[in-house]
C-alpha cells in the first residue's frame, strides 16, 4: 500500500471518532450566560456548602441567649439525727431525743443582660422531735450533760447545767418553718458591670453570623464569576474547533488542488506530500480543540450541577457571541467600589470590630469585684402546715438586707497579659486590614490594565486575521498563475488558523478581564442583577 493510502485510511479512522463523539451527546441545551448564572446559584454545591454556614452560625447566637432564660430548682432532703442523753449526780439516765427533719426547696435563678444574678424561691423545713418520758421525781444540778426541751412553736432548746426539772413527760412535736418567700440579688458595679462573659459572646457571635453572610456572599460571586470564565472559555472553545475544521478544509482542498497539479505535471510530489503533512497536522490541531472544547464543557457543568449524572449526556451549547464592548474605566471609582464593597475586606472589618470587643472586655476585667448584694422574704414557722402558709400570706414577719462585696485581686497577672495580648491582636488586625486594602487597590489597578490590554488586542488580532486572509487569498491567486509555491500558501493557511484563533481568544479573555475586575470590585452581583436575601 502507498502512503497516501495508510494516510487516508487514518483520516477515515479519525473522521469514525469523531462521528462517534457527536452522538454520545444525547441532548444539546441552549444556555445564555443568566441561565447559566442562574443555576449555578441553585445548584452550585460550594454555595450549596456555604449556604449552611449562616444556619450554622445562628443557631449558636440562639444559644448563648438561653445564658438569659431562668433555671428551675428543686431540692428535697431528709435528716435522721439521734441525740444522746445523759446521767444525772445521782445515777439516773436522762433519754436522748430523736430529732428528724425534712427539708425543701424551689425557686428560679438566672442573670439578666446587665449583668444581675437573681434567685426567686421557697425554703421549708419540716422537724419532727421524739423523746421519751423521764422517770418522775425531782433532780438538780445537772453537770456537763445537756438534754433537749421542745421550745413552743419551733424547734428543741437546749437545758444544760444547774437546771432543775420535775418528772418530764415524753413528747412529739412537729414543727414547720423556713422561708416562705426570698429574693436574693447580685448586681456587679466594677467587672463584669458593662460587659461580662455572656454579653461578649454574644456581641462575637452576632458578628460571626455577618462574617458567615459575607462569606456566603463572597462564594456567590465566586461562583458567579467561574461560571462567566467557563463560559466564555467555552464559546472561545467552539469557535476555535469551527477555525480548526476551516483549516482542515483549506488544507483538504489545497491537497486536493495538489494532486491535481502533480498529475498533470505542473507541481513536483514533494508539494503534494507538503499538503498531505499540512492535512494531517491540521486535523491533529481539530482533536485537539475537539477535547479542549469537551474539557471546557465539563468546567462548566461541574459549576452548574449537584448531581452530574443528569449532565453527563447533555451538550451545552452557549447562545451568546464573544463581542468587545468598550468600557471606560474610572479607577477611583472602581478603588472606591473595592474598598466599599468587597465581602472580604468587609469581613477583615467585622473581625476587627471583634478583637475590638475583647479588648474591652480584658479592660474591664482589671478592674475589681465589687458587687451589691440584697434578699429579702418572708419568714414563716408555725406547728402546722396551714399555719405555715397563713404567716406567708399575712406577711408577719419580713425580713431584708443589702451589702456589698470586694474582691481586689493582688497581683492581677492574668488579666493585664490577656490585655495586652488583646491589644497585640487588634494592632495586629489593624495592618491585616490595611495591607488587604492596599493588595484591593493594587488588583484593581492591574485588572483596568488587563482589561484595556485584552481590548487592544482584540483590535490587533482582528486586523491581524483580516490581512492573513487577504494575503492567503492573494497567494493562492499568485499560486495559480505560477507565480507563487504551495509552500508559501501552506504557511499562510496556517498563519491565517493561528490569527483567527487569536482573534476569538482576545475576545474571551477581554470579557473573562471585564469580569474579573467586577469581582475585584466587588460589583459582581451587581453587574448581573443578581439580589441575595437572608432568611
Amino acid at each position: 500500500m502507498r502512503p497516501s493510502g495508510i494516510f487516508s485510511t487514518c483520516l477515515a479512522v479519525l473522521a469514525s471518532f469523531t462521528t462517534l463523539a457527536q452522538t454520545n451527546s444525547v441532548e444539546t441545551r441552549s444556555l445564555s450566560l443568566e441561565d447559566c448564572i442562574e443555576i449555578a446559584i441553585q445548584h452550585n454545591l460550594d454555595v450549596q456548602i456555604q449556604r449552611y454556614n449562616p444556619q450554622i452560625a445562628a443557631f449558636n447566637l440562639g444559644g448563648l441567649y438561653g445564658g438569659y432564660e431562668p433555671n428551675l430548682y428543686l431540692n428535697g432532703e431528709h435528716d435522721d439525727n439521734q441525740q444522746p442523753g445523759g446521767v444525772d449526780s445521782q445515777g439516773r439516765v436522762i433519754p436522748g431525743a430523736e430529732i428528724k427533719t425534712d427539708r425543701y426547696a424551689g425557686g428560679f435563678t438566672g442573670l439578666l443582660p446587665w449583668g444581675l444574678d437573681y434567685n426567686l424561691g421557697i425554703n421549708l423545713s419540716d422537724q419532727t422531735t421524739t423523746r421519751p418520758a423521764i422517770p418522775g421525781g425531782n433532780f438538780t444540778n445537772v453537770v456537763q450533760n445537756t438534754f433537749f426541751v421542745p421550745a413552743w412553736g419551733s424547734n428543741v432548746t437546749f437545758l444544760s447545767t444547774n437546771t432543775s426539772v420535775t418528772g418530764v413527760p415524753g413528747f412529739s412535736t412537729e414543727t414547720y418553718s423556713g422561708q416562705a418567700g426570698f429574693l436574693q440579688l447580685r448586681q456587679p458595679l466594677l467587672k463584669n458591670f458593662w460587659i461580662d462573659n455572656t454579653r461578649l459572646q454574644i456581641f462575637l457571635d452576632k458578628k460571626s453570623l455577618q462574617i458567615s453572610e459575607l462569606d456566603l456572599r463572597s462564594q456567590v460571586m465566586r461562583t458567579i464569576s467561574a461560571v462567566e470564565q467557563a463560559y466564555y472559555n467555552l464559546i472561545f472553545s467552539q469557535e476555535n474547533v469551527k477555525v480548526q475544521q476551516k483549516a482542515v478544509e483549506l488544507a483538504e482542498r489545497q491537497l486536493s488542488e495538489n494532486k491535481k497539479r502533480v498529475e498533470v505535471g505542473a507541481m513536483a510530489p514533494l508539494d503534494e506530500k507538503q499538503a498531505q503533512s499540512q492535512v494531517a497536522s491540521s486535523q491533529a490541531d481539530l482533536f485537539n480543540a475537539q477535547g479542549l472544547a469537551e474539557t471546557q464543557e465539563r468546567v462548566l457543568k461541574s459549576l452548574l450541577s449537584d448531581d452530574y449524572s443528569k449532565w453527563a449526556k447533555v451538550g451545552i451549547q452557549p447562545t451568546a457571541r464573544l463581542l468587545a464592548i468598550p468600557q471606560r474605566f474610572d479607577l477611583q471609582d472602581s478603588w472606591r467600589k473595592g474598598l466599599a464593597t468587597r465581602p472580604d475586606l468587609l469581613s477583615q472589618r467585622v473581625s476587627l470590630e471583634k478583637q475590638g470587643k475583647i479588648v474591652k472586655y480584658q479592660q474591664n476585667q482589671l478592674f475589681p469585684q465589687l458587687d451589691v448584694v440584697g434578699t429579702g422574704g418572708y419568714n414563716s414557722s408555725a406547728g402546722d402546715f396551714n399555719g405555715y402558709l397563713d404567716q406567708f400570706k399575712n406577711r408577719d414577719n419580713p425580713f431584708w438586707s443589702v451589702g456589698g462585696q470586694l474582691t481586689l485581686p493582688l497581683g492581677n497577672t492574668s488579666a493585664r497579659n490577656s490585655l495586652k495580648a488583646a491589644k497585640a491582636a487588634k494592632e495586629q488586625a489593624t495592618l491585616g486590614l490595611k495591607q488587604m486594602e492596599q493588595n484591593v487597590m493594587i488588583t484593581i489597578e492591574n485588572d483596568i490594565a488587563n482589561a484595556n490590554t485584552r481590548f487592544q488586542q482584540v483590535t490587533a488580532t482582528r486586523e491581524a486575521r483580516i490581512y492573513a486572509e487577504a494575503a492567503l487569498d492573494a497567494e493562492q491567486k499568485k499560486l495559480e498563475s505560477g507565480k507563487s509555491t504551495s509552500f508559501v500558501v501552506l504557511q499562510l493557511q496556517r498563519d491565517l488558523t493561528s490569527a483567527a484563533s487569536a482573534e476569538i481568544s482576545a475576545l474571551a479573555n477581554y470579557n473573562i478581564a471585564l469580569a474579573q475586575l467586577a469581582f475585584d470590585e466587588g460589583s459582581t452581583l451587581e453587574r448581573r442583577h443578581v439580589t441575595l436575601q437572608w432568611k
